[in-house]
């Protein structure tokens, strides 16, 4: 049974009082499960008193739970044969190099073609873990970011990386190209993070409701105009990369939503080189190298690297040609 659609405009009752909110929805929406009802609440499809809240989020008495539900999506899911880029396998999880370019699940406006898809077609025995539009996925990249994701082929390994990544013991270790030098060659960006005020497509450091989010960082290599830098999560907020690279001055080279073009615009003055070779950039240059977890069945720490992919490998070599001028911490 699929949830059904429409306009939802529910009060909570005192005897509903402290039941989380996607329990709530899914007691009081018909056909509403547990998992789709906290999938449409981090989407910021339901809201409580106006307010987007987190699933876990304690319901009180007289609360306003409101959202427009979209119309259900086709629950099956297609198996397709799409190359994957398998770093490691065994019975309980597998671990793989997500090009750039390719979406992690189904969902609106990608309905096929994602990783979920070529998963289903390596892996059937994914269908129903972890919920139907996502089998597997404990977390995931944005479509235009490559790198290391582990996948759960069975419940039990489902539930520990998940509890894994909630009590942050993941490492992860990012790579990005940014714009500009720090001043410094490391630090610790401590910002939290949530929607932007004005646009809600966008996450940014001065939400309002913002979650505590920290990035730790290291210049790994400087460029006329750019610098490579190494980033350690030690939170997992939406866009947390992005963003936090975007708050201290040096956005992310080719990011369309958080980049800065009036930089662009200044190297196009001075550095008309380093201009011509960042411009090439047709997305961000942003990769996930490094994984690091327990494993959930059999307790063995692993640690696992992806290569970066071609387009930013390029990039940088011509960053390392050019030469000339230096970027030097002042």
């Amino acid at each position: 049974m699929t949830a059904t659609p429409g306009e939802i405009h529910l009060v909570v009752a005192p005897l509903d009082a402290g039941l989380r909110l996607d329990a709530f929805l899914a007691l009081r929406w018909p056909g509403c499960s547990r998992s789709q009802a906290a999938e449409w609440i981090r989407q910021d499809i339901i809201r409580v008193d106006g307010y987007p809240r987190k699933p876990s989020h304690h319901v009180h008495p007289g609360e306003i739970v409101t959202g427009i539900l979209p119309a259900p999506m086709d629950a099956q899911l297609t198996p397709e044969v799409i190359p994957l880029t398998i770093l490691y396998e065994d019975r309980d999880l597998i671990v793989v190099n997500k090009p750039p370019g390719l979406v992690v699940h189904p969902a609106a406006g990608h309905a096929c073609g994602t990783l979920v898809n070529g998963l289903l077609h390596h892996c059937p025995d994914l269908v129903g873990i972890g919920g139907e539009r996502r089998p597997g996925i404990v977390h995931r990249l944005d479509k235009d970011t490559s790198g290391v994701m582990v996948v759960a082929k069975n419940n039990q390994a489902h539930q520990g990386l998940s509890q894994s990544f909630k009590d942050r013991r993941i490492q992860k270790i990012y790579l990005a190209i940014v714009m500009g030098c720090p001043d410094q060659a490391g630090g610790t960006i401590d910002l939290p993070v949530g929607r932007h005020p004005m646009d809600r497509k966008k996450m940014s450091v001065n939400s309002p409701r913002g979650r505590i989010a920290v990035t730790n960082w290291q210049v790994r290599e400087q460029f006329p105009g750019a610098a490579l830098l190494a980033l350690e999560l030690k939170t997992g907020r939406t866009h947390q990369i992005r963003v936090h690279c975007q708050s201290m001055g040096h956005p992310i080279v080719g990011d369309p939503i958080y980049g800065s073009k009036r930089g662009l615009q200044h190297l196009d003055r001075a550095h008309s080189e380093v201009y011509a070779v960042l411009k090439q950039a047709q997305r961000q240059m942003l990769h996930a190298a490094r994984l690091g977890f327990v494993h959930p069945v059999s307790g063995q720490f692993m640690t696992f690297e992806a290569a970066l992919p071609q387009d930013m490998a390029l990039l940088i070599e011509a960053l390392r040609g050019l030469g000339g001028v230096s970027c030097e911490h002042r």
